[in-house]
Formats: C-alpha cells, structure tokens, sequence
C-alpha cells in the first residue's frame, strides 16, 4: 500500500531553521522515499511501512536532538505525488 503525506514542522525554539533544515535533509536520505519541499511543508510519498517507519525514527530523533517541536501531518492513502 502506498501513503503520501504532509508534514510541517514547528521547532519551538528561537534559531529553527537549522531544526527544520536537518529534519528534512535526514528524510532525504532514505532512497525509496520520493519527498518534496516547498515553503509551507514537506510532502513524503512511499510505501505505508517505510513512510511511517521513517516518520517514527527521524520524529523520535528530532525530539532527542533538538527537544521541543510541533509537527503537523495530514495522511492520505495512496501515492498522491505529481510527475
């Protein structure tokens, strides 16, 4: 089965953008990840398991590295990315 998802992420801390630039610049690096970036959010298209193992992994890191944050995501069964 196949997810896409939107996630944003709300560094509760002064300086974020190295918090928000790491976290993305790690789901990058998983090849069987199809992601995309804008301004607003990050878009993650894959297959169900590894997008949420992914997500659980890397949410779980940040909390660890970089403490505080609030992530918002909306999932939506099936590959929703544009080609």
């Amino acid at each position: 089965m196949k997810l896409s998802v939107e996630i944003s992420k709300y560094p509760l801390h002064q300086d974020y953008i190295p918090f928000i630039k790491g976290f993305i610049d790690r789901l990058n690096t998983y090849d069987d990840l199809k992601v995309i970036t804008n301004t607003l959010s990050t878009q993650i298209f894959g297959d169900y398991d590894l997008v949420m193992s992914v997500l659980n992994t890397e949410i779980k890191r940040s909390y660890e590295e970089f403490g505080k944050a609030i992530f918002v995501c909306k999932f939506l069964n099936g590959d929703l990315s544009p080609e």
